[in-house]
């Protein structure tokens, strides 16, 4: 099926009758509300046919979620009318000020600028009005009492709520960015990681072949070949973290670019390899029970060792190191060692390689520790907690030791 044949979802023409029942709503209020101040039985007043005009503003609950000064405007004047029109008077006709000052707070709450003082300079001159044309003796003071007090509290009630949302639209924000700075963090990391130590081993292999190419041919060509296979591995690498970056939902495109999986704790061996091209022997040692690990922890555990090992090609000076992986009951310990001439400065490194680092293990609640061997060299330890172990997570490991 083709995309432009599906057709639009019916959000218009539902708002389009839910905009028509608002204003029906509108024009049948004045009439439902007056109606039982009309109709009342003047011999057996009673507080039934008030309640039921203050029930009337149900009326106007849409206009008021879309418009809250005209429908606070028209319930004003309904409320001003009903001691006029009704049968007979006292203070029962007073309660639809009520769902008027509801209607307020609502106001106070959900705009700023001038439309709170205009709502409740209105509502403050249309009840004193009323109550001092159809209140007399005693009673004008209680009800003007109550009718302030009620306005007072619906536009403290109001304020309270507006700064409540303020709050929350201000928490929102803030977490948004924090979120977005993590991502960035998070983007910057891997970037860190996957540059650094291909640029690391091509700039070593070019030296060694830009030396050797006129003596030693094959060399060179050994150099050139691993500058290559390198180059490409990092194009890839960046190509796959690229177009996940760009995913924004299932789409032809996206699924004709897929991005891979992400390196782990099993690609040691090939980081090693690449490692000793680059004139570094690896001892990569290996203990406890392996076992499959979570996403997470496993690309943390060989990002890790990838940048450890980059520092001991480009700072040590060390012709041989070791990486020790341990898997534990209950976690991950990996360890990097050289006997080079180690970093100064590690502990205050302008570059973002330890810090990296130190940022995974702190995302992984673990602990992590780079400095100066006392008998020279360097060494990074990392010890990162892993969940329990389960009968699956033992049965792939142990398919994945047979194979």
């Amino acid at each position: 099926m083709d995309a432009t044949s599906i057709p639009p979802p019916p959000q218009r023409a539902y708002g389009t009758h839910r905009t028509v029942l608002t204003w029906i709503g509108a024009v049948l209020y004045p009439f439902m509300a007056l109606l039982p101040a009309v109709s009342a039985d003047p011999w057996a007043p009673g507080i039934l046919p008030a309640c039921g005009s203050a029930l009337a503003t149900v009326l106007l609950v849409g206009l008021i979620r879309r418009r809250p000064m005209t429908a606070l405007v028209m319930m004003l004047l309904v409320s001003a009318l009903l001691p006029a029109v009704a049968k007979y008077h006292g203070p029962v006709w007073f309660v639809p000020f009520v769902a008027v000052d509801i209607t307020l707070g609502y106001v106070v709450a959900t705009r700023t600028l001038r439309a709170p003082a205009v709502a409740v300079s209105l509502t403050f001159l249309t009840q004193f009005l009323t109550i001092l044309g159809f209140t007399h003796g005693p009673d004008l003071l209680v009800i003007g009492t109550i009718a302030l007090l009620a306005l007072v509290t619906t536009c403290v009630a109001g304020l309270l709520g507006r700064e409540r949302r303020q709050y929350a639209t201000e928490l929102r924000s803030h977490e948004v960015a924090e979120a977005i700075t993590a991502e960035r963090l998070r983007i910057a990391r891997e970037l860190h990681d996957q540059v650094a130590h291909s640029i690391g081993i091509i700039a070593i292999q070019a030296g060694v072949g830009s030396r050797v190419i006129e003596t030693q041919p094959l060399e060179a060509r050994a150099a050139l070949s691993a500058i290559e296979a390198t180059s490409r591995e990092t194009l890839s690498g960046l190509r796959r973290t690229l177009v996940a970056l760009r995913r924004s939902g299932p789409s032809a495109e996206s699924e004709a670019a897929p991005y891979g999986p992400a390196p782990g704790l099993g690609d040691l061996e090939r980081l090693a390899a690449t490692t000793v091209d680059a004139g570094v022997e690896v001892n990569l040692r290996w203990s406890g029970q392996r076992r499959q690990l979570p996403p997470d922890i496993d690309l943390s555990a060989y990002r890790i060792v990838q940048e450890a090992l980059t520092n001991v090609v480009r700072h040590s000076g060390a012709g041989r190191c070791r990486v020790g992986v341990a898997f534990g009951e209950d976690e991950l310990s990996v360890e990097i060692v050289d006997e080079g001439r180690g970093m100064r400065g590690a502990g205050t490194d302008a570059g973002f390689g330890i810090t990296g680092m130190r940022e995974r293990v702190a995302l992984l609640h673990g602990e992590f520790s780079a400095g100066p061997r006392p008998k020279g060299g360097f060494r990074v330890a990392a010890r990162l907690p892993l969940p329990e172990p389960t009968a699956t997570d033992d049965a792939a490991a142990a398919g994945a030791d047979a194979r």
